[in-house]
């Protein structure tokens, strides 16, 4: 390396670019952002009577859903007809059942988007048992059915209890994250009750 370079180096001008260099027109894409100040008002825009754009304070807004939802979407799935769940004979008492589907699917009724989730079925049989494969089949037919998960849990309580009528039976959904929120939903059922 040349002493005109080591100098030039050791002075922060490595081959005639300065370290520092001056602002001009085309330096604006390395500008930080200006930062946000403090007890802002927040401002969004909307269109008025006009047609025109103008300020609106948030602060004076209700906040909305897009579209909102309606009773269509609420009550999405719930009657829907799903495969029949078939059961055995039990021939013990006294002892719980717990079966996982760690890959349930289904769609939102209102975005069309998949919900995935870890659904768990627990139970106490009385005179007869879940059969698997059939559940299986009907835990399939969830993947096309738009239902809202916290329907879809309570509708396969209320499936897995008019097919065996167990002594006590609870239905686990533990659905994945969508918008960075979770959510874990559980019914129960008791024959006491």
């Amino acid at each position: 390396m040349s002493k005109k370079r080591r100098a030039a180096r050791r002075s922060g001008d490595v081959a005639g670019v300065s370290a520092s260099p001056k602002r001009g027109a085309g330096d604006n894409a390395r500008r930080p952002p200006p930062r946000r100040q403090q007890g802002r008002v927040p401002i969004g825009r909307k269109r008025g009577e006009d047609g025109k754009r103008q300020r609106v304070d948030l602060r004076d807004t209700e906040p909305t859903i897009a579209g909102g939802y309606g009773e269509a979407e609420a009550a999405a799935g719930i009657d829907a007809e799903l495969p029949p769940l078939d059961t055995f004979p039990n021939h013990f008492q006294g002892y719980v059942i717990a079966i996982e589907n760690p890959e349930y699917t289904s769609i939102c009724p209102k975005t069309g988007l998949p919900d995935f989730g870890t659904v768990t079925i627990r139970y106490a049989p009385d005179a007869a048992c879940l059969e698997l494969k059939a559940l299986k089949l009907y835990f399939l037919a969830y993947r096309n059915l738009g239902i809202f998960y916290e329907n879809a849990v309570n509708r396969i309580l209320r499936d897995v209890v008019a097919a065996c009528a167990p002594h006590w039976a609870e239905v686990e959904g533990v659905f994945t994250p969508r918008g960075g929120l979770s959510a874990t939903i559980v019914a129960h059922y008791d024959s006491e009750d």
